[in-house]
């Protein structure tokens, strides 16, 4: 599956994020992809970092939004992972939804780990966030859920093959030391699942998340650039297993069956 990642600055005004979301289906497209990933909270941008609040993003305009997506997903024949706030049940919720290359909606994930202005403001979720597209199981995860490694355990025991992390992680000046951080984060939970993964981030400040595409050995073999919108493109295909990558799997399997046997 030829997979793209699309960096861009998003922000409150709801037309300017699909103005952008189209330019990067479009070249996603145009790259022969399969899959195109957006940043946390892409079409309506990330309160209160990208836009004043999570109360002034309206139910009713997310309604267009998510048929606006739909559309374009059908149209570029894109299977679309694309963040957004989203209400359920009277609740709100910080989302990634999946829409189909038919434009239709296939589920969503809501993010987990919440804290701070997140957990001040959103529902946590209670999906696994595991999909199967074109024979292949992905996973999904947001932003801070990067810090604890049982998300990323839980999509290993559903052999989850791709994980697609999507980010608003951004800061007003140029942060060489948490960039590094998080990329150590990402390369980890790569490594230790065997799994690969795509991370993507905005840019609306300057990016302490990068969005890239790492294997399930840790390497990164694409990046998108730095601090400013670009596509990023990777053809993926599951690794076969190596003699490193079976005995990450086997290890991880005794453990986590001795584990199960102390409960």
């Amino acid at each position: 599956m030829r997979l793209a990642a699309y960096s861009f600055a998003a922000g409150p005004d709801m037309e300017q994020n699909l103005a952008a979301i189209r330019r990067g289906a479009q070249q996603a497209s145009q790259a022969g992809a399969r899959l195109l990933a957006l940043p946390e909270c892409a079409l309506c941008g990330y309160p209160p970092v990208e836009t004043p609040g999570s109360a002034s993003i309206r139910p009713e305009d997310l309604e267009r939004g998510f048929a606006a997506l739909a559309s374009l997903a059908r149209e570029q024949a894109l299977c679309l992972f694309a963040g957004s706030v989203r209400y359920s049940q009277g609740l709100r919720y910080n989302s990634t939804l999946l829409f189909g290359p038919d434009g239709s909606l296939l589920g969503a994930y809501d993010k987990r780990a919440l804290w701070g202005w997140d957990l001040d403001n959103f529902a946590r979720g209670e999906q696994p966030g595991v999909f199967d597209v074109d024979g292949l199981r992905i996973g999904t995860r947001i932003c801070f859920e990067l810090r604890f490694p049982e998300c990323f355990r839980e999509l290993y025991l559903a052999k989850a093959q791709l994980c697609i992390v999507s980010f608003c992680f951004v800061a007003p000046a140029p942060n060489p030391e948490r960039l590094s951080l998080l990329e150590a984060h990402l390369r980890t939970r790569a490594t230790e699942n065997a799994m690969a993964l795509l991370s993507v981030n905005g840019c609306s400040g300057y990016q302490t998340a990068p969005t890239a595409f790492f294997d399930a050995n840790g390497r990164a073999l694409a990046r998108a650039p730095l601090h400013r919108e670009g596509l990023l493109v990777q053809d993926f295909l599951p690794m076969e297993a190596d003699f490193g990558l079976r005995g990450r799997m086997e290890n991880s399997d005794y453990f986590i069956s001795l584990h199960a046997k102390r409960l």
